[in-house]
């Protein structure tokens, strides 16, 4: 008598008895992926720009043997395969080299200007978040009245506003014209926590602005497009008030799609400071980025553009996730 069959695969046996952590485990795979793709970009990328460090730094009044004995100095006659692997090597380990410009150690000087733009966009996150799903529970709640037409309209003109024309608005008004905001936004190591709070000010109201619109519209759609369910409909006729409605059922089952564009945002919160930084003369990650630039220093700029993109995919993994573990369908597929 012959033994049956087995009637499944073993990595099929194993997705259908742990669903759930076979989804997280395919996510943490494709956000390696993605971030290995990444670097090879940001590297070839940036060894693809016309010119180089050696020719900035020396001018062009510099001989061609002086030139050479830079490029010779920084290892860039090196084949790009060989600086790449040893590059992304070190980078696994926390080491970015360094400085070409100032001869200082590169994760020492991102140590400390990521904390500046994590407390930043952290800051803003912990005003912009909470308050684009009140407005956006609450602009549901008044849909199709003068609340909700309120609010569409300046989330419309937020929206439509770059950060740093906001930006340039908001010192204009505040620091300038009434005084009551700090321009530059310096910051430094010895300042207490309510100094840091009023020195970043307008940097985080400018965030906030920006973010808070497209978070807040993403919320009150979702919201909405639950609403026409029956079981909403049921929870009125049931004698519930709209907005306990809302509160109660419709917002838990809208969860997955607020939560994606939450973790969205979040991940432009620190991506996207280089611009708001800049405006503001703010000691983060986005300025030192846009000063390595400015004298092609290529290990700062490689540095920070992975870890920008470490930032962003660590987001969109911890988004679907979080996704996947508020939707019942996901967690427990037939």
């Amino acid at each position: 008598m012959t033994n049956p069959a087995p009637s499944i695969l073993p990595g099929l046996g194993f997705r259908q008895r742990f669903p759930l952590l076979a989804l997280i485990l395919e996510r943490f795979v494709l956000s390696l992926v993605l971030l290995f793709a990444v670097s090879i970009l940001i590297f070839g990328g940036l060894e693809a720009l016309p010119g180089d460090f050696a020719t900035t730094y020396l001018g062009q009044s510099a001989t061609p043997q002086a030139v050479a004995n830079i490029r010779q100095d920084l290892g860039l006659n090196r084949p790009v395969t060989t600086r790449y692997v040893e590059w992304l090597g070190n980078a696994v380990q926390g080491d970015f080299g360094t400085s070409w410009a100032s001869k200082n150690s590169v994760s020492e000087q991102i140590g400390k200007r990521l904390g500046n733009s994590l407390f930043l966009a952290g800051f803003a996150a912990v005003i912009s978040v909470p308050l684009a799903v009140g407005l956006g529970m609450l602009s549901v709640h008044f849909r199709n009245r003068l609340p909700d037409k309120i609010i569409n309209i300046i989330s419309l003109a937020a929206i439509s506003l770059p950060e740093f024309f906001i930006g340039y608005l908001l010192i204009l008004l505040f620091a300038v014209n009434l005084g009551m905001a700090t321009f530059p936004a310096t910051v430094y190591d010895s300042m207490g926590f309510v100094e840091r709070l009023k020195a970043i000010a307008l940097p985080t109201a400018t965030l906030v602005l920006v973010v808070l619109a497209h978070m807040m519209r993403m919320t009150r759609a979702a919201i909405l497009s639950v609403m026409s369910s029956a079981y909403m409909e049921t929870a009125e006729l049931k004698g519930l008030s709209a907005f306990r409605s809302i509160v109660k059922h419709a917002a838990p089952n809208a969860l997955a799609p607020i939560i994606n564009v939450i973790a969205l945002n979040l991940a432009y919160l620190v991506v996207g400071v280089v611009v708001v930084e800049v405006v503001f003369v703010y000691p983060g990650m986005g300025q030192y980025m846009v000063d390595a630039v400015t004298v092609r220093d290529m290990p700062v700029v490689q540095a920070c553009g992975l870890i920008f993109a470490a930032v962003y995919i660590f987001l969109n993994m911890t988004a679907d996730i979080l996704a996947i573990i508020a939707n019942p369908r996901l967690r427990h597929p037939r």
